[in-house]
């Protein structure tokens, strides 16, 4: 049997780990942000590591919330997640005012696109990078919400 203390302890971890590493790639991308496709075609390779490190912990930090943190938080709540949609679970963790479920789903949309971003039009390749770091910054907060959130319900200390 699985601890999900335990286990929710150790998703926590993780998930500073990523917040951590996103605030870091943030920090060191603030002067050249918004970023412009000339900026872009001239990049070094540090700051391109930098991007990538960016894009690499948005997207680890969104899934694991989403596929670990929202259940595990819900089922520890005495909520039963196994036979709802992943939508469901959204709508359930909006009602508990941790979340807009609207704003999860356009995060979303952001880390699936940038994920997906292979483009040689440097154009698109600019607002993904642009887009993924304003949304850095709501993701962050949302995670420091959801973590302000067990707090309160003596989840985690």
């Amino acid at each position: 049997m699985i601890d999900l203390n335990k286990s929710f302890s150790e998703r926590i971890f993780e998930c500073n780990k990523h917040k951590e590493k996103i605030l870091y790639a943030l920090s060191r991308l603030k002067s050249k942000m918004p970023l412009t496709v000339q900026d872009y075609e001239s990049i070094s390779d540090e700051d391109e590591s930098v991007i990538d490190q960016m894009i690499y912990r948005f997207s680890k930090l969104q899934d694991t919330m989403g596929d670990k943190l929202f259940p595990s938080l819900l089922t520890i709540l005495g909520e039963n997640v196994k036979p709802i949609s992943f939508v469901d679970r959204l709508n359930r963790l909006e009602e508990l005012e941790l979340l807009q479920a609207e704003d999860w789903m356009q995060l979303r949309r952001s880390r699936n696109e940038i994920a997906h971003e292979y483009s040689f039009n440097h154009e698109d390749v600019v607002e993904s990078i642009n887009i993924v770091y304003s949304d850095c910054k709501k993701l962050v907060t949302l995670y420091d919400a959801f973590l302000l959130f067990c707090e309160k319900k003596s989840i985690i200390s």
